[in-house]
């Protein structure tokens, strides 16, 4: 879990001129939904919105909102950003049940990728994925998971099986059954590579 707190207030002005009331105002209109309750609209500070977002457990981690005095637990479900300036315009937030498992996309961490061997001899990494879905009780979401290609050998490739997942969390697709065992990452040749080996063996062959 994270450790992003963001302060919010109630909101009781609704409708579209009152949220671009307060978007002049810099403030960001938002929403709490979920785990059995009323939604309840909120506004944040336009500011520690920008700064918070641009960690990237903002978007896969849990998400403290101290709204009026109340600590709320909240997973951001959709953000809005303005269609050109450096601005949120509006989020989702679904408020978390601590004893219910959740779904979220989180993102992958590549480790070693300059210093496989594969790599050494020429092999190109490619990011077949760059998160996975995953189920978990909110205290045991990771804000990332690691995949290490140190021993991926060239034209092999790591599916979902083959990352070790932290305690308590399970992967969604697997769940579905062993065809839903996706690849997230290969090792291969760049192309031309073969050809232009086979090209400088015959060159030097001829001399």
């Amino acid at each position: 879990m994270s450790d992003i707190k963001l302060d919010a207030e109630l909101r009781t002005d609704l409708g579209k001129g009152a949220s671009r009331r307060l978007r002049h105002a810099e403030k960001v209109p938002a929403i709490v939904y979920g785990a059995g309750q009323q939604p309840v609209s909120i506004t944040l500070e336009q500011r520690h919105v920008m700064k918070a977002q641009e960690a990237e457990a903002f978007y896969s981690s849990i998400i403290t909102l101290n709204v009026a005095g109340e600590a709320v637990d909240v997973l951001v479900k959709d953000m809005q950003r303005h269609a050109y300036k450096p601005r949120v315009q509006h989020i989702d937030f679904q408020r978390v049940d601590n004893t219910k498992a959740i779904h979220k996309a989180v993102p992958l961490h590549f480790l070693n990728e300059t210093t496989a061997e594969a790599v050494k001899n020429g092999g190109k990494v490619h990011h077949l994925a760059t998160e996975i879905e995953v189920s978990c009780l909110a205290k045991d979401l990771p804000e990332y998971i690691e995949v290490d290609v140190a021993n991926l050998e060239l034209g092999s490739s790591l599916h979902l099986s083959d990352i070790v997942l932290p305690e308590g969390v399970t992967s969604v697709e697997l769940a579905k059954g062993e065809d839903h065992d996706q690849a997230v990452v290969s090792i291969t040749t760049p192309k031309g590579t073969s050809e232009e080996a086979s090209d400088s063996e015959e060159e030097a062959t001829e001399e």
